[in-house]
């Protein structure tokens, strides 16, 4: 049994080889032919060390940081060739492949990055944060009561922004001897100012029901996701009614650990391909898309597991569903939203209908919704939270500007490449 296991390790490593190598010619090709960046155009860096699989953490930003943009012109820094290969492709920003410090070094040297975003708490993140006279900032990939969001790695920012007055709560817990008036800055989610998009069905009198599980997660403390456990039973109940659409959205990493988390995500696109074919005005949906907006907006009701899928449509103010996990390991954090939530166990997904039915007819659930919006988020007036984002940009800008002048007869020698084992070339996973 355990040579089984090892040949087909081996054989997968192989494969991953070979997909690497095509990838990195495909990737030489589309720098080949691309323009180079224009020298002293960027002040604000993304810093991106993460593979393909995780993009989906920087492309919710693809719009706020556009809009951005439009004042201080921003650059994304991708280390990975796989990562790269899909945002030369996609993104709306410029994009400039580092994969080696010494090709961050020659980007740092020709741009004056005063910011230095991370949306994710990759250890590559601390090749980048060598270089000081800039701002390096987290921004996070979303707002969610899980473990994630209580990490100490803060402080190894110069700031953070964050949604609001629930997330300083939550940080004030664990992070000791922390300067959150100046050190964490809260912002809304501007992302909730661009939830939009061309829907991909007719809207008709049919309740819309977007499921968007995350994965089963790689730690029994971290098993939130409910695709095996929910999904199947209630988008079955759902597509048998004649008077629901389904939007199916599993998070992209779905059964990536567990291959019974895996045959169910198939089985519940199975069975929406299969009521589309006996019912062509369903359109029920399964969205595998990058852009995520439209989903959240357009829903009459969400069902998400424990994720920051539950706050990204926390923002939209609109009623949503929390899975309850079933194992017993997994940790729920019942200090904030989720302690007064509208729990989903999996026994009541088989009554899915009944459920939907009586969240409708209830107004203290509606109550009690609103008070955690305005306690995640603050305002969420439509382009608040962008002028408070723009408001934070601008803020660490005068700081920059502030510190540059007080050094401004300080060596400007950027520190070389001190450590030759960050030279080693880091394979996509």
């Amino acid at each position: 049994m355990g040579l089984v296991r090892d040949a087909r390790l081996g054989v997968r490593a192989i494969l991953s080889l070979l997909r690497q190598r095509q990838a990195r010619g495909v990737l030489q090709g589309k720098l080949a032919t691309a323009e180079p960046l224009p020298r002293n155009r960027f002040a604000i860096g993304v810093y991106f060390a993460d593979s393909a699989v995780n993009l989906y953490q920087i492309r919710q930003w693809y719009r706020p940081l556009t809009e951005l943009a439009k004042t201080w012109p921003v650059v994304i820094l991708s280390r990975s060739p796989s990562g790269a290969n899909e945002l030369l492709d996609e993104s709306p920003l410029p994009v400039a492949y580092v994969r080696r410090v010494v090709d961050l070094e020659q980007v740092i040297a020709e741009q004056e990055l005063r910011i230095v975003f991370y949306v994710n708490q990759n250890t590559r993140n601390f090749q980048m944060m060598r270089y000081g006279r800039r701002w390096h900032v987290f921004i996070n990939h979303g707002e969610s009561d899980k473990m994630y969001m209580t990490t100490n790695q803060f402080k190894a920012y110069d700031y953070s922004f964050v949604a609001g007055d629930a997330a300083l709560t939550r940080l004030g817990k664990v992070l000791w001897d922390y300067d959150f008036d100046r050190r964490a800055i809260p912002i809304g989610r501007p992302q909730a100012d661009h939830y939009s998009g061309v829907l991909p069905y007719t809207p008709d009198d049919r309740q819309v029901i977007l499921y968007a599980p995350t994965w089963e997660g790689d730690r029994p403390a971290a098993a939130y996701g409910s695709i095996a456990s929910h999904g199947v039973a209630l988008v079955r109940g759902l597509l048998q009614t004649g008077r629901h659409r389904v939007i199916y959205r599993p998070h992209p990493r779905s059964g990536v650990v567990d291959p019974v988390y895996r045959r169910a995500n198939h089985d519940i696109i199975r069975l929406i391909e299969q009521a589309n074919l006996a019912d062509s005005a369903a359109q029920h949906v399964f969205d595998d898309s990058a852009d995520l907006g439209w989903q959240l907006a357009a829903a009459d009701v969400a069902i998400v597991d424990i994720s920051a899928m539950v706050y990204d449509r926390l923002a939209t103010g609109k009623p949503l569903l929390v899975t309850r996990p079933t194992a017993a390991e997994a940790q729920v954090d019942t200090g904030g939203y989720l302690s007064d939530c509208e729990w989903l166990t999996a026994d009541e997904a088989t009554g899915i209908v009944e459920r939907l039915d009586a969240l409708a007819d209830d107004v203290a659930a509606g109550g009690r919704l609103a008070a955690w919006v305005q306690h995640y988020f603050g305002d969420t007036t439509p382009g608040a939270a962008t002028a408070r984002f723009h408001g934070a940009v601008q803020l660490l800008m005068d700081r920059w500007e502030e510190h540059a002048s007080l050094h401004a007869r300080d060596d400007s020698t950027e520190p070389g490449n001190a450590d030759p084992r960050d030279e080693d070339d880091e394979d996509d996973a």
